[in-house]
């Protein structure tokens, strides 16, 4: 990893760089807050294809990575957008069409696989699952297994407990550890060196960071080291896991960023209606993907108007006063 004092760069160069077709990639973010969408956006703008993606519980990033045709493979617990699309409307059409093999897991299960990918451990044991489809419905064949030596060769493998009846559990999962090629994560605040400080919410995030070989950070606010020495204990990630710091206000837009802003419900109410319509989808990621060079210009066509209505109130940490509906 990059230990280099100052790790600024921009995002085109940080995406080229990391993110290449076939690699395994991670993104941070839950359902409709904290997506990478900067990153998102240019990723597909490069035209990076055949991705192994794995997410905890993502919701708009997964759902246009897999629009755009990026994903081949995924990992994940749920895909969704909250009210928007309870379930993620370009993710379903590509699961029913056969265009992406995905394999699920439990929402703790994925937590784990990125923990024990963090730890440099193989697996990690949990009891989730146990009595669940999730534990007999597998969803990459042997065959793939067999040809990729990045995927263990099972998806989770049930056990009896080596301490026998301690505990009172007579068996256990053994889930597989996650090491993507790269992650990338939106967060509020990072220095130059790499240094993250996370407000509200992490999810899975730092334990996504620490497993990958590489780390490409979005911020919100870029700061000195000085800044994050004060009061350390809230910082997450250490300058040594980071390769590259990139500054995008708003590079969560359209979800949401706690403390910053909140998601568009307009954008995502105009999304839902061009993901259900490939024709409909196609202009959709002509206008606000591919006819824009950077996110400042996406942010440009969406408007002030609804960039100041999103806006966080200070006291709360969100819209106040925001129209949902």
């Amino acid at each position: 990893m990059n230990t280099e004092s100052d790790k600024v760069t921009n995002l085109r160069e940080a995406i080229k760089r990391h993110v290449t077709d076939g690699c395994h990639i991670s993104i941070g973010g839950f359902t409709i807050n904290r997506n990478p969408m900067a990153a998102v956006y240019e990723i597909i703008r490069q035209g990076i294809k055949k991705l192994h993606l794995y997410a905890h519980s993502n919701g708009q990033g997964v759902d246009e990575l897999i629009g755009a045709g990026c994903v081949e493979n995924l990992e994940i617990a749920y895909a969704g957008s909250g009210r928007f699309a309870p379930t993620c409307i370009r993710f379903r059409q590509a699961v029913e069409n056969r265009t992406i093999t995905v394999e699920d897991y439990s929402n703790y299960q994925m937590t784990l696989r990125f923990l024990a990918g963090a730890m440099g451990v193989p697996f990690l044991p949990t009891r989730s699952s146990l009595g669940t489809d999730i534990v007999d419905k597998w969803g990459f064949p042997e065959a793939m297994r067999k040809a990729d030596p990045r995927l263990p060769d099972k998806k989770l493998i049930v056990t009896e407990n080596p301490f026998g009846s301690w505990a009172h559990t007579p068996k256990v999962v053994l889930v597989p550890a996650i090491n993507p090629d790269v992650t990338i994560i939106h967060v509020q605040k990072a220095d130059h060196q790499g240094t993250v400080r996370m407000e509200g919410l992490t999810f899975a995030d730092t334990e996504q960071a620490k497993s990958a070989k590489h780390v490409i950070v979005t911020c919100e606010e870029l700061l000195e080291p000085d800044e994050l020495r004060t009061d350390p204990d809230h910082n997450q990630i250490p300058f040594f896991c980071v390769d590259a710091v990139v500054h995008v206000p708003f590079g969560a837009y359209p979800t949401a960023c706690y403390r910053y802003y909140d998601y568009d419900p307009v954008y995502l109410n105009a999304y839902r209606k061009s993901a259900k319509d490939d024709t409909l989808f196609q202009a959709y990621l002509d206008q606000f993907v591919y006819a824009v060079n950077d996110h400042q210009e996406l942010l440009d066509l969406a408007g002030k108007e609804r960039t100041e209505a999103i806006r966080a109130d200070q006291r709360t940490g969100y819209a106040v006063g925001l129209d949902r509906s």
